[in-house]
């Protein structure tokens, strides 16, 4: 099965991905390897996707599934009860798989230097506005310079169109953020958004520099990528990391 792998220099131990759209038992439109079962897919199929995601990428165990809410709370890994509602994970243990789903949304992976401490964060556009990035960091014990990140595939720079309301946003948190967006000459009163961009601005005012990834849109990919704004009703992919003993 295809996956989307990060271009990082990390220690060996780590083992990290985001899933495509091909490769599982969904039907049309959430075909085929929708891992989300929340989007009024057939559970069933959810069932054997997530089955398929811990057999064929080998995973240690099988991976919590978090509520995710456009939140900054991040849970820490392991984790015992019901199914939280958070938006990040973090774990310093081994074999913990850290996991969100995203289909546009921008999905970030973590790893410390020493290869120790991991996590993942769903950074939509409000996550990532209200600080999700920056409560995850929080949730390290090394320093952010010792960090290296990876921005999974989430909605490009030429498709993330958005209002002046959502740039006033960003940039009451941090005026920098306006660098990142531009007019959209196809449409009146609108802007196209980088949230990679912003990612960056974000983990670099924390002092994280190791940062990769961001080279690809879920919205435009389509034989690749799930895209809630491209399809409304559609499936979900998973970023995911984990680290071996």
């Amino acid at each position: 099965m295809e996956k989307i792998s990060p271009n990082w220099n990390i220690p060996p131990h780590i083992h990290a991905f985001t899933t495509v759209r091909t490769g599982g038992v969904s039907q049309p439109p959430f075909d085929s390897f929708n891992l989300g079962d929340h989007v009024n897919d057939n559970p069933e199929f959810v069932a054997t996707n997530r089955e398929l995601l811990v057999e064929n990428f080998h995973l240690p165990q099988a991976p919590l599934f978090l509520t995710q809410t456009h939140s900054t709370k991040v849970i820490r890994l392991p984790y015992e009860g019901v199914v939280p509602e958070a938006d990040a994970v973090y774990t310093n243990q081994p074999n913990q798989v850290c996991l969100v789903m995203t289909a546009d949304c921008l999905p970030v992976l973590f790893v410390s230097q020493d290869g120790k401490e991991i996590a993942a964060a769903h950074a939509g556009w409000r996550g990532l506005c209200d600080g999700v990035l920056e409560a995850t960091v929080a949730e390290f014990e090394c320093e952010p310079s010792q960090i290296s990140a990876w921005l999974g595939p989430a909605i490009g720079p030429t498709a993330f169109q958005v209002g002046s309301e959502v740039i006033e946003q960003f940039c009451a948190f941090d005026a920098q953020a306006k660098d990142a967006f531009v007019k959209d000459s196809s449409a009146s009163g609108k802007f196209l958004g980088n949230l990679y961009q912003i990612a960056k601005q974000r983990l670099n005012k924390l002092g994280i520099v190791n940062i990769s990834g961001g080279e690809y849109c879920t919205y435009t990919e389509k034989e690749r990528f799930f895209s809630y704004r491209r399809d409304k009703q559609t499936g979900r992919m998973a970023t995911l990391i984990w680290r071996s003993e």
